[in-house]
């Protein structure tokens, strides 16, 4: 991270200040008198750990809030967001399971607190792991409508060689897709809705009623009880494919909801991958005929 200050009259290194924020931060505190506050309570030990260097009068004294102010309004936030998103790729990469693929949810999200940082409500679109929901990119879009616009920009920094990167129906465009799997060299999986009409009534169309149920899932909480079926279908290309890009695998997800004191409702979501239904298949699992039954190729 490029220092945005001066070099005379420094001294708090700009690592230690970002630190003493970070950790006021995952502590619960949300703005700048708050980070000071928490600092100015922090303990020398935690001020050794984060960097804050000792006086030569042997004392120790923790950045103020106009220190901490001033850095962070002449800090380029993008430029952290990458800086910090690319240390957490490598962490990630380096802790990666043999023969398991990556997973990257692209998502946008309310930026918590936001009321009170600013009278408009901001909104973040971040690229983020599954397993261990690491945030491995994000940026600023202002509302969700401009989510689509800043899909690639927010992925092009990232090193999407082999993962799979899921997405709502809002990033479902033919245009990122097509990058997504011939520029990063990655698969994905994409929820369909309307807003792509076509391919939502290839999909809707598919013989669901003569394939059996391959996976199911249920969870219980929060005063609702949800389940959840999926089944499969291969998309052949000699027999008319989809209308979506690089797509081989089709999917629908029954869902089943029950609030408390409500009646149950139903929902059919259609999502479609770019992986075959040997790709999908985790190390050292039954083949898919053995695991779920196959994967039938279909007419669209």
């Amino acid at each position: 991270m490029p220092d945005p200050r001066a070099r005379r009259g420094r001294w708090y290194s700009l690592t230690a200040i970002l630190l003493v924020c970070a950790c006021a931060a995952v502590s619960g505190m949300r703005s700048v008198d708050e980070n000071a506050e928490w600092a100015a309570r922090a303990s020398d030990t935690v001020l050794t750990a984060v960097g804050v260097r000792r006086h030569p009068l042997r004392w120790r004294r923790a950045p103020s809030r106009t220190t901490i102010g001033r850095v962070l309004a002449a800090v380029d936030g993008d430029t952290l967001d990458q800086a910090v998103g690319a240390y957490l790729t490598a962490r990630n990469t380096a802790g990666t399971v043999p023969g398991k693929r990556l997973v990257i949810a692209v998502d946008g999200k309310s930026l918590r607190g936001s009321a009170r940082l600013s009278a408009s409500r901001r909104h973040l679109l971040s690229a983020v792991t599954h397993h261990r929901a690491l945030t491995l990119a994000q940026a600023e879009v202002g509302t969700k409508t401009n989510e689509t616009a800043h899909f690639r920009p927010l992925l092009e920094p990232l090193d999407l060689t082999g993962t799979v990167v899921t997405f709502d129906a809002l990033h479902s465009v033919k245009a990122n897709v097509t990058w997504l799997v011939e520029t990063k060299n990655a698969h994905y999986i994409a929820m369909i809705k309307r807003n792509q009409p076509t391919a939502h009534r290839q999909l809707a169309a598919l013989p669901w009623p003569d394939i059996a149920v391959q996976h199911t899932a249920s969870s219980a909480g929060h005063g609702r009880q949800e389940s959840r079926s999926i089944k499969t279908c291969g998309i052949a290309d000699e027999l008319g494919g989809i209308a979506f890009p690089h797509g081989r695998l089709a999917l629908r997800v029954h869902r089943r909801r029950k609030q408390t004191g409500e009646r149950e409702s139903r929902e059919t979501i259609y999502a479609v991958t770019s992986l075959d239904a040997h790709q999908t298949t985790r190390p050292n699992s039954p083949p898919p005929s053995a695991a779920t039954g196959p994967s039938r190729p279909c007419t669209t």
